[in-house]
């Protein structure tokens, strides 16, 4: 993954000037629900790539993938990450497990950072953390066999010995539901519900206590959707894993998931428990997401929420809330006033002005007149 063409200029992503950056989401958010059994926490977390540079090679334009996104996921739970395609769900995804250089904010998985740690000493956690890839075919190497491909790094990291190797990977295939004659076999010989049992077996095969799924299902038919799905739970109570879930599709994210992440423009928007975000959506873009949700009822008519325009460049996005330009309940304070990202109700966060408090109000007039007099 390293190999990616921004990756190349990682060092030069780090050093993107302060006052072009947006200022910091607060983290009281995360902290709220900080206790000795979250796993992983996310602070602020960056990820700019450059995609512009002057006569001389110095970074000029920067795509902001991923904004100040923060939140905390507890042991053996399972987060929903939802959103449009293009809005930075996979790209959050890779940085939390350094596939990405992260440009700003703080990974901490089991009480440690983990953003700014060194390659080597990252090497001893990254059995503990495995990503399952969108597209199971391109993530299988054509050249390994199946046993090869998930015992090859269970070996790498000493997790088993040679003798036993065999033996340790058929268990983990028996786990996922493959055939022992598997074993010998090459990715090309298999159809896509099987590859995505080998690469869940893959990752496995490690141990790992965070996993995150990159939209392992929305290559499959729907019958398979179910099978893997459900073989995901049952792995989740068997051995304790917790999830990061990112998928487009509303209806498996709520069948899977504890809590729910909304994102939009590579921010987070809303934030909470399942039955939170599904029962008393708060934001605006949610709402228009759940309303293009179909009902398995043909006497149920929807109230679509259309929302207007296409998303907005993450190149040069809009100034205020990212989402003003298709929000049919845009202010004017939503042109230039970024809002705050909030606890609204105990265990739900939004980023919206419709919730604003006469304190919040009073705190962005104060900011206004500070900026006026800078001007001046």
């Amino acid at each position: 993954m390293r190999e990616n063409e921004f990756d190349k200029n990682s060092e030069i992503e780090n050093e993107i000037p302060m006052d072009e950056v947006n200022a910091p989401l607060t983290v009281e958010a995360v902290e709220a629900g900080i206790g000795e059994d979250v796993l992983l926490e996310v602070r602020n977390l960056k990820k700019h790539f450059v995609v512009g540079k002057s006569f001389f090679g110095k970074p000029i334009k920067w795509l902001k993938a991923v904004d100040n996104v923060s939140f905390s996921l507890k042991k053996g739970k399972t987060l929903g990450i939802v959103g449009e395609s293009g809005c930075g769900k996979t790209t959050m995804g890779r940085t939390i497990l350094r596939l990405y250089d992260v440009t700003g904010g703080e990974v901490w998985f089991k009480g440690q950072e983990v953003s700014q740690v060194s390659n080597k000493e990252f090497d001893k956690l990254r059995p503990n953390m495995q990503m399952i890839f969108q597209d199971p075919y391109a993530s299988l190497s054509p050249r390994l066999t199946v046993g090869e491909i998930i015992g090859e790094a269970a070996l790498q990291h000493k997790i088993v010995d040679k003798k036993n190797y065999k033996e340790y990977v058929l268990s983990v295939m028996k786990m996922c539901g493959l055939q022992p004659h598997y074993f010998e076999r090459y990715p090309h010989e298999f159809s896509g519900g099987q590859r995505q049992r080998i690469c869940i077996a893959r990752a496995l095969a490690l141990k790992p206590e965070l996993v995150i799924c990159d939209e392992p299902v929305s290559a499959l038919d729907v019958s398979i959707q179910a099978q893997i799905i459900n073989m995901l739970k049952e792995l989740q109570a068997e051995l304790g894993l917790t999830y990061v879930f990112i998928s487009h599709d509303l209806s498996v994210v709520k069948h899977i998931s504890d809590e729910v992440g909304v994102m939009y423009l590579g921010s987070m928007v809303e934030f909470g428990t399942k039955d939170k975000i599904f029962n008393n959506t708060l934001h605006p873009y949610t709402k228009a997401l759940f309303s293009a949700v179909p009902v398995p009822n043909p006497h149920v008519k929807m109230n679509r929420v259309i929302l207007k325009g296409d998303i907005p460049s993450p190149v040069n996005p809009p100034k205020g809330c990212k989402f003003h330009t298709r929000c049919d309940k845009c202010m004017e304070i939503c042109k230039t006033v970024p809002p705050k990202y909030k606890q609204v109700e105990e265990g739900h966060f939004c980023a919206c002005h419709l919730y604003d408090t006469e304190e919040d109000i009073a705190e962005y007039e104060t900011a206004a007149a500070i900026d006026v007099e800078a001007q001046d």
